[in-house]
């Protein structure tokens, strides 16, 4: 995408978010139903927000920053961007200074080039790169909550950086090794941008450059929300760069991610801090793991701490039942 593309998105969205009337009207449109009752009537526009982009060694990671307090690092997974925590952000940020990243090559976030092992796409370079953004913004220790491809990279941020992270909640995710290692055919195809964007290039590049809207028309993508949100979105499958570095995400977690998850299983590292894990109620994570002990059992051999249960509302629960979600995250990082 062009350096002009970029500015008009950033544009239009500092204009959304000034004109709070009209932001808040659009925004409670695309609330789920139970969003739109009970608590979540209370809380402050959701398009309320700093938006805020961050230099760092070789990139820039626009964030949206909420509230005050002590602080909470929330990131999206695919295929997402920060918008997906517009309803629980809100909520945490009544006690915490929240900061909702947009993930390299997602968003309005830069796009560093890629390399031969994928690694600028690694969860280590993307946890990397997320703690320099929070050391910039000056939070030396913070707690972290990441949902999909987020909570993958926030588990290898509390493996690589402990002393920084004092609390992590990973949402429906299971470690990467973890992952591939109980893949089935169920898994094949309830999961199909792990074996369909993890293919050499330009495959996958070229299926989702073909028909990118087609990602929320799958029971993966799709969600209760509005055409305002579908379109910033969707925004990131309308560039050929970002599909690229989505692809390559997905390509380094068929390779290189596997890697450094198996060095600290032989190293015996193990995630010190209290880990929260929520799931979606019904979904893969609720079935497919039942013979290990279900989805807290696998987590457990990565962490001591570990507790959590299902959620309702499916994948996107923190979209779809974000009442619940955020009511849990407030206890759990209140403990």
């Amino acid at each position: 995408m062009t350096g002009k593309t970029d500015l008009d998105r950033r544009t239009l969205l500092r204009a959304i978010t000034a004109a709070s009337g009209i932001a808040l009207t659009a925004a409670v449109s695309a609330m789920p139903a139970s969003a739109q009752t009970g608590k979540t009537q209370a809380v402050a526009d959701p398009y309320d927000f700093e938006p805020v982009e961050v230099k760092t060694r070789d990139n820039t990671i626009f964030l949206r920053r909420y509230g005050s307090g002590s602080p909470v690092l929330l990131v999206h997974g695919f295929p997402r961007s920060s918008l997906m925590w517009r309803f629980v952000a809100p909520l945490l940020a009544k006690n915490h200074t929240v900061i909702a990243v947009d993930l390299r090559g997602y968003g309005q976030s830069g796009i560093p080039v890629s390399t031969d092992d994928h690694f600028a796409y690694s969860k280590r370079a993307m946890a990397n790169e997320l703690v320099e953004v929070m050391d910039k913004l000056g939070f030396s220790k913070f707690d972290v909550v990441g949902h999909d491809r987020g909570a993958r990279v926030s588990y290898r941020m509390a493996l690589d950086h402990p002393e920084k992270v004092q609390r992590l909640a990973v949402l429906d995710a299971i470690p990467i090794s973890e992952g591939w290692g109980h893949a089935d055919a169920r898994f094949a195809l309830a999961y199909w941008p792990w074996t369909l964007l993890a293919q050499k290039a330009p495959l996958p590049e070229r299926y989702l450059a073909g028909d990118p809207d087609a990602i929320f028309d799958n029971t993966f993508g799709a969600g209760s929300f509005g055409p305002d949100v579908r379109a910033e979105y969707t925004a990131t499958y309308h560039d050929k760069a970002r599909i690229h570095a989505v692809c390559e995400e997905f390509r380094a977690a068929a390779s290189i991610d596997i890697e450094h998850d198996k060095k600290d299983q032989e190293a015996s590292h193990r995630i010190s801090c209290p880990v929260l894990h929520l799931w979606g109620s019904g979904g893969p994570l609720d079935s497919f793991y039942a013979k290990d002990g279900g989805p807290l059992a696998i987590w457990r051999k990565w962490a001591d701490n570990v507790e959590g249960q299902a959620m309702r509302g499916g994948h996107f629960f923190p979209e779809e039942n974000p009442d619940e979600t955020a009511q849990l995250l407030i206890k759990f990082l209140a403990a």
